[in-house]
């Protein structure tokens, strides 16, 4: 899909463009998409944007499809003339926000250089028969350089630990829990690369499809949003703050503060058990000769403990479907308090309660 601005002579696949005149077109398309996810596309691509900054790369989720849009400024040497920037928007079912940025700035230079979608509809054609495509002057593009696991490891878990300390375990908790998480910070950059690293921190899921990293205060994004569980969804809008119906921890990252909203607070509550995760969470991102990796499996390695703690008191449900909770098992154990009112709510969010 290409976005650009110009006049309106242009044919049709996911392309914008914005011309010399301001105005922002729809240029081409491949294959067809619905005006939702259109009007969609063109409020993420900042194109749009009177006045605002150019957002180099910017990817999100909308109803379980991955969107991915890289935008570029075109030079006076361009073929394209009276256009001054466009967008290339793919979507896609994967989450690998680098294979796509590396695979739409080569489809970016193929543009800029012929100035008509044809070429770039072939290595796009040849991506998704053959994984590859070539070319002499805008480089070659190989899917099977980028690996799932390697587009799940790309953030910086130490990064986050060192914003927010202890306060990491108030995430950590969210995650295991299948809480909402909202992210607020004005920067879609900062935005993106911190909700796209906290998925790691419950690694044993390996679940990004609860990441929602750029999302607008629309009611058809929102509606969609609140299908999901739990997700962490990311907001360049401060008004988010104010919708406390989004969310059960909201994270202004721009402050570094970390908010539990009043109705999770039960769910929340903290105790012994939460100060041993994070006092690992800390320990183990504050030593120098850890990569963010290892400090993924030692998180990793403590959250299966929790597990461990939570199958004696789980047994085989009357269908023998599935693993169901002892409720009056745990209860007869005596933990903490606050221990046991996590565990029962993490068996919860794992659907091993009775119904």
């Amino acid at each position: 899909m290409v976005l650009k601005q110009r006049p309106a002579d242009s044919d049709s696949e996911h392309g914008v463009e914005k011309d010399t005149n301001g105005e922002v077109l729809w240029v081409w398309c491949y294959p067809s998409t619905t005006a939702t996810l259109r009007n969609l596309l063109l409020r993420k691509c900042c194109l749009t944007d009177e006045n605002k900054l150019l957002h180099p790369f910017v990817f999100g989720q909308y109803r379980r499809a991955w969107f991915y849009i890289t935008t570029v400024e075109v030079p006076d040497s361009s073929i394209l003339k009276k256009v001054t920037h466009f967008s290339i928007v793919l979507t896609a079912k994967d989450f690998n926000p680098e294979k796509y940025a590396a695979f739409t700035r080569i489809l970016c230079r193929m543009y800029l250089k012929h100035g008509s979608p044809v070429k770039m509809m072939e290595s796009y054609i040849a991506v998704l028969t053959k994984g590859i495509c070539q070319s002499e002057e805008n480089g070659s593009f190989l899917s099977k350089d980028f690996d799932a696991r390697k587009a799940y490891l790309a953030g910086s878990i130490k990064d986050i630990v060192s914003q927010f300390g202890m306060e990491t375990v108030i995430l950590h908790t969210a995650l295991m829990l299948k809480k909402r998480i909202v992210v607020y910070h004005p920067k879609i950059e900062a935005v993106q690369e911190f909700t796209r690293t906290l998925p790691a921190l419950v690694w044993h899921r390996q679940d990004w499809t609860i990441l929602h990293s750029y999302v607008h205060l629309d009611a058809d994004e929102l509606e969609a949003l609140q299908m999901c569980p739990g997700y962490i969804a990311g907001f360049v809008d401060l008004e988010v703050s104010n919708r406390s119906d989004l969310y059960d921890v909201f994270v202004n990252l721009a402050d570094s503060e970390i908010t539990i909203a009043p109705l999770a607070k039960e769910a929340m509550t903290m105790g012994k058990l939460h100060k041993e995760v994070g006092q690992l969470i800390v320990q183990s991102a504050e030593d120098p000769e850890k990569s963010d990796s290892q400090v993924i499996q030692d998180i990793s390695l403590k959250t299966k403990e929790i597990f461990t703690n939570l199958a004696p008191f789980s047994e085989v449900s009357d269908d023998g479907e599935k693993r169901v909770l002892n409720y009056e098992a745990l209860k007869q154990r005596r933990f903490p308090p606050a221990t046991e009112n996590f565990l029962y709510h993490l068996a919860a969010a794992e659907q091993m309660l009775k119904i």
